[in-house]
Formats: structure tokens, C-alpha cells, sequence
């Protein structure tokens, strides 16, 4: 993600974004005009713009997974705001690490703050990635106090039994009376393979 440049103070690492800018735009329905963005990502320099009409809540951005394909190291993927990139924190992040997996750059034009390019938007970056990591690691433990508590009064996790204790021991008389598997399932509404196994 960076090259080293030589100046006089000595070699001190710097990021080149000598490569590609490649503009990604956004709108929500068919109803929605992209001209605004595609407008603004020209004016800053977009070589090529991957533009779709989809829902931002929608994983699987096919014309998002092309842009990110599209970029190699030294380039920089634009947006005109963060919300046609990214619906969550999360999401952010995790577009933000392929980019830079990929000796790339990414920069939001109304958001000063997410710019990989400037040192400020790099450690406000991985501030907030610090603290993400911090959240899901506050939340998983909460889980695990709270499924212990559950556990040592009483609460049982998982699938309920599909049998009820009387239909197993039913379904076991029915068995050593030797009575079709199948026949026995169906009283139940089971698979033979439950039955089976009673």
C-alpha cells in the first residue's frame, strides 16, 4: 500500500496513488438518478465509473464487486458519500481491508474524515477499526456470561426434541411390537429416521 520515496531527511516511507481513479456510484431504485455522482467523480478525476441501481442493504453488489476487481495497486476507488459504498460500519470496514489488500486507495468526496490517501484519514480509519474489533469483542463476551447465567438456571439451548419423553417411550413399545418403522413415523410426523434411533 506504500512505496518508499527518498527525500532529504532520509528514506521515510510515503503512499503513491500514481495509479487509476475509479469512481463507484449508487442509488436505491430504478426511480434515481445517477447523473449528480457520476458528475462529481469526473470532476475528481474518475477514469472509469462502475454505477448501479440497487439497495445499499443488498450484499451481493455485483457492479461494487467489479469496481473492487477492477483495482489494482496504486489506485483509488472514490465515492461522492459513504452511504453508496458501505450500509454498516462493518461493511465499511470490511471493503476498506480488500482495498487495502490490494495496494489500494479509497477516498469519500463528502466525507473528509475516509480518505486512505492523507495520513489523517488513515489513522481515522484505523481507529475506527480498532474500535469495531473492540465492539464485537464487548459483545461476544456478553453472549457467553449471559448463555452461562442461561445454562446454570435451567435454560436449555438448541432444537427442541422432536419427541415428547411419552412419544418416545409410545413409539419404543411400538417398535419391540415390531410395527413398521415407517407406519410409527408417521403417527408422529417424523422420519423413520428418528424412530430409529428411539
Amino acid at each position: 500500500m506504500t512505496a518508499r520515496s527518498k527525500n532529504g531527511n532520509g528514506g521515510h516511507v510515503a503512499p503513491t496513488t500514481t495509479g487509476r481513479v475509479v469512481g463507484y456510484a449508487r442509488v436505491s431504485t430504478d426511480g434515481q438518478s445517477l447523473d449528480g455522482q457520476l458528475a462529481t467523480l469526473k470532476q475528481h478525476g474518475a477514469s472509469v465509473i462502475f454505477r448501479e441501481k440497487v439497495s445499499g442493504a443488498r450484499s451481493d453488489r455485483p457492479q461494487l464487486r467489479k469496481a473492487l476487481n477492477a483495482l489494482g495497486k496504486g489506485d483509488t476507488l472514490i465515492v461522492s458519500r459513504l452511504d453508496r459504498l458501505a450500509r454498516s460500519m462493518r461493511d465499511l470496514l470490511n471493503v476498506l481491508h480488500e482495498i487495502g489488500e490490494r495496494g489500494a486507495f479509497f477516498k469519500s468526496l463528502r466525507d473528509p474524515w475516509a480518505d486512505s490517501t492523507t495520513p489523517h484519514g488513515r489513522l481515522m480509519l484505523t481507529v475506527l477499526g480498532g474500535l469495531a474489533d473492540f465492539e464485537r469483542t464487548l459483545i461476544a463476551e456478553r453472549t457467553g456470561e449471559g448463555r452461562k447465567r442461561a445454562m446454570a438456571a435451567g435454560v436449555k439451548f438448541g432444537r427442541p426434541p422432536v419427541l415428547t419423553a411419552f412419544q418416545k417411550a409410545e413409539a419404543h413399545r411400538r417398535r419391540m411390537a415390531v410395527e413398521p418403522l415407517s407406519l410409527i413415523a408417521q403417527a408422529y410426523r417424523v422420519s423413520v429416521s428418528t424412530i430409529a434411533r428411539v
